[in-house]
């Protein structure tokens, strides 16, 4: 079963737009760059048609990365700030830690610029999941158990 992606509207909306431009202008553009390459002689040692190869090898497993999040996707209206859903940006403390760090609580897709990502399927995603201001909650990691307190929770 193919893993249930939560995405905001705004990131659906983009990658649904990027999905659309790499199956079209894309795959335009690098059937072009292909064609030009070959145009250049021996294919086994021409590197233009080596790279052009390679960069249209990436940019399918990308159509296929988009595919599957958008067929198996779940659109979170609004997140509150009230527990830790899908989009928020979740404040948190290592036990024995005086300092605090701010994640992104949701699909590697909602990135934001400055921000790393909790996926809700990890462990400490698992644990985070559902958690309001306040709460310890404890998670299993490769060295043990782990305790994080949410400090906060932002919109």
């Amino acid at each position: 079963m193919a893993e249930l992606h939560h995405l905001s509207p705004e990131a659906h909306a983009r990658l649904a737009t990027e999905l659309r431009d790499l199956t079209t202008r894309g795959r335009i553009e690098i059937a072009d760059k292909i064609e030009v390459a070959r145009l250049l002689g021996d294919l086994s040692e021409n590197g233009d048609y080596h790279a052009a190869k390679e960069e249209q090898g990436k940019m399918e497993g990308r159509i296929l990365r988009l595919s599957s999040v958008l067929e198996n996707c779940e659109i979170v209206e609004q997140a509150s700030n009230d527990s830790v859903t899908p989009g928020v940006v979740v404040e948190i403390r290592f036990q024995g830690d005086d300092t605090t760090e701010k994640y992104l609580f949701g699909s590697i897709e909602e990135r934001r610029d400055g921000l790393e990502i909790i996926s809700p399927g990890s462990p400490m995603g698992q644990a985070l999941e559902g958690g309001t201001v306040g709460d310890v909650v404890e998670y299993e990691a490769g060295a043990g158990s782990l305790s994080v307190e949410i400090v906060s929770i932002e919109v």
